[in-house]
């Protein structure tokens, strides 16, 4: 595995510590800048919202430019977006940092992806995205509680310093490292990538997606002031929870891996389902330490659980179009993230109580299960009329006539390979 991918795995954890470490930095930055902690965790949401129309508009709009060149602008960029959040006299200004972070990280993340693939032979391909994937799940585990101890002990300004400090150190290796990748001969057909859209399975799995993670970071983004408030646990405990959460998510995502290419369904029904289960557990106890605690490792642990097979079923149903399939699984993850914190803030400011969160959170699940399932009798229905029109062709080419071939056959042919 070549050093750069290594470097590559270090750019995006410097991302994923940026992108979840507010949710143990709120009630400072709320302090700080005079606004409530539902308006802090809109900060959350923008980073979202960048995330959610970076990903697919960058994918599209850097595929002609070198993609050397085009990481180290957008990680340069990444880099001043921290400096800029850590210096903001004001919350408008943090708003808007935290949205232009989000746009160079969503195209990051379009781009590195591409560049990791290409840097390696294709039987070391899924080892290569093991590796930017992997500095995910180390900001989960390291980076977002490391961040909320930063936040407690010298104030919420140095966790957004460090992250800028990790993106410089990126840059350093992305411009030493990172060869020149040539351009493909043969240009991406944007057109017929964007028809994906008009078919009913993406759309599902695009709702899917944002409703799983959405029902997680409804609950997730106020875990700091419902431990502390709600649970009444020490401040100082928080970031050591927000790393259990982490390696919940760590474990998650490992086994989830394993399972998700054979049972892509039974993944999502029982992870997700699982997810709802433990959010209705957290309204319901989440007034004791104890509990609490537990069950936010159990939480990381089902949310990422279901991402590989999130991620497949995306690439399942959108084979047609490998230049969106990564950037709309990206942009739907990331819709959750914005819808989830905002339903969350909206069900504090009703009055309802940070457990509310939880019972908002799972409400989003339950449609969830409900959309997968769904999915799922769509799939067999389509995929029993695929065999009979395939069955009606092979009779027929079995006589004089020649045996048509046609997207009906060739439907049926992807349906069985992906059972």
């Amino acid at each position: 595995m070549p050093l750069a991918v290594y470097m590559l795995g270090l750019a995006v954890f410097a991302l994923g510590t940026s992108e979840f470490m507010l949710s143990g930095l709120l009630p400072p930055i709320a302090r700080d800048m005079d606004v409530s902690i539902p308006q802090a965790g809109l900060l959350i949401s923008a980073f979202a919202i960048g995330m959610v129309v970076g990903a697919p508009l960058l994918a599209v709009a850097t595929l002609r430019l070198p993609r050397r060149t085009t990481l180290i602008a957008l990680i340069t960029v990444f880099g001043l977006g921290q400096v800029a959040g850590a210096l903001a006299p004001s919350y408008e200004l943090l708003f808007v940092s935290r949205v232009v972070s989000a746009f160079a990280c969503a195209g990051f993340w379009a781009v590195g992806a591409a560049v990791a693939i290409a840097m390696v032979p294709v039987t070391s391909r899924a080892r290569a995205m093991a590796v930017m994937i992997g500095g995910l799940s180390i900001a989960n585990v390291l980076g977002v509680p490391a961040g909320a101890f930063l936040g407690e002990s010298l104030g919420w300004r140095s966790a957004f310093w460090a992250v800028g400090a990790a993106s410089a150190v990126a840059l350093v290796g992305v411009v030493t490292l990172i060869p020149r990748i040539p351009m493909p001969d043969e240009k991406p057909q944007l057109k017929r990538e964007l028809g994906i859209y008009k078919d009913r399975q993406v759309l599902i799995s695009v709702a899917v997606t944002a409703l799983a993670a959405g029902g997680v970071f409804c609950a997730f983004s106020y875990l700091s002031p419902l431990l502390t408030d709600v649970a009444g646990l020490d401040s100082k405990w928080v970031p050591w929870v927000l790393g259990l959460f982490g390696v919940g998510a760590l474990v998650g995502t490992t086994l989830g891996g394993m399972v998700a290419d054979a049972r892509p369904f039974g993944v999502l029904i029982g992870g997700i389902s699982t997810s709802t289960v433990l959010l209705a557990a957290l309204a319901l106890f989440g007034g004791t330490a104890a509990v609490a605690v537990a069950l936010s490792f159990a939480l990381g642990f089902s949310a990422f659980f279901t991402a590989p097979a999130l991620n497949a079923r995306m690439f399942n149903v959108a084979g047609a179009a490998p230049t969106l399939a990564g950037a709309t699984t990206t942009a739907a993850f990331n819709l959750g993230n914005t819808g989830g914190p905002a339903l969350g803030g909206s069900v504090i400011d009703a009055g309802w109580g940070f457990s509310a969160t939880a019972w908002a959170g799972g409400a989003m699940t339950v449609v969830a299960v409900g959309l997968v399932l769904i999915s799922l009798r769509w799939q067999r229905s389509d995929t029993d009329r695929s065999r009979l029109v395939a069955s009606s062709a092979g009779a027929v080419g079995s006589g004089s006539m020649p045996a048509p071939r046609g997207p009906a056959v060739e439907s049926a042919r992807t349906a069985d390979s992906t059972r």
